[in-house]
């Protein structure tokens, strides 16, 4: 059986047969690449839409948030290492590892009735995160056109690092997103994903989102690696390049995963990096402060 290549990251891994990708939820299957999370939930949760974090849209709102598993990044940060960083190498380890992380699984369908029956407490549809949603484009896909067809949202919270042929599909059916823009530094982006060109990607998805749904951005401080001033104001200029009324919100680092033993992001840096993003763009968040 011959190797096949994944187009749906920069990545581009090449798998041979029953070999997962990078992500871990991508596999190939017979000869084609199959979405191999495709419905399986590890957590989902009712969240104020202010936790996506989106303080610009429909404030006060709630939203079915749900999450799988795999990541097309290895942040040595990550605040879901448990759920994001989890995965089965191939094919046949599959539904021992669902099994073994005890992973449930719903349907489009009956994650519509489930947002349905929370509409009362003031939901608005559905968010996708927890992990990084678009390594399971297909599911994602799937269920924000029939959450669209039902009159429900359909929220996004992603690293927007995929290829613009199916961020371009999605959009139309995505109502809002946060992306996270990690860095302004092209070779730490390349660090976290292996991919060369990860930054210019994700900067082309935000631009052609921007003009199309709701969209906010988030980064997150982390201490001698994306808090100096000089890095910001490029961030922010090239934000506000793009349009100065995208929200950015600037996220105080705790200590987690591979950097367990790093120090939180102080308050005061996370202040003074506000006060220059301020001077380009016209909303700007703290958080976990």
């Amino acid at each position: 059986m011959n190797d096949v290549s994944c187009g749906l990251c920069p990545g581009g891994c090449i798998l041979s047969e029953g070999q997962c990708g990078f992500c871990g939820a991508r596999a190939n299957a017979g000869g084609k690449i199959e979405c191999i999370n495709y419905e399986y939930i590890t957590s989902i949760a009712l969240d104020p839409v202010e936790k996506k974090p989106l303080n610009r849209y429909k404030s006060g709102s709630f939203v079915l948030s749900a999450g799988s598993f795999g990541c097309n990044f290895r942040c040595p940060f990550c605040q879901n290492h448990d759920i994001s960083m989890a995965r089965p190498r191939n094919v046949s380890e599959l539904n021992t590892f669902i099994k073994e992380q005890n992973i449930g699984r719903m349907s489009k369908e009956e994650l519509a009735l489930k947002a349905q029956a929370y509409i009362p407490a003031g939901n608005i549809g559905i968010a996708f995160t927890y992990n990084e949603p678009l390594t399971g484009f297909e599911f994602v896909y799937d269920t924000a056109l029939y959450f669209k067809a039902h009159k429900m949202d359909t929220v996004l919270v992603s690293n927007g690092c995929i290829n613009p042929e199916y961020f371009n599909k999605l959009v139309p059916y995505i109502d809002a997103m946060n992306i996270d823009l990690k860095t302004f530094n092209p070779e730490i982006y390349q660090k976290y994903s292996g991919i060369k060109n990860a930054l210019s990607i994700v900067k082309n998805n935000i631009s052609y989102a921007a003009s199309r749904c709701h969209v906010e951005l988030t980064c997150l401080i982390i201490p001698g690696e994306n808090d100096s001033e000089a890095e910001m104001e490029q961030m922010c200029t090239w934000i506000a390049s793009v349009s100065p009324e995208i929200p950015l919100h600037i996220t105080r680092f705790f200590p987690r995963y591979k950097y367990a033993d790093r120090t939180p992001t102080p308050p005061e840096t996370l202040r003074r990096l506000r006060g220059i993003a301020l001077s380009h763009l016209k909303y700007v968040y703290l958080g976990n402060i």
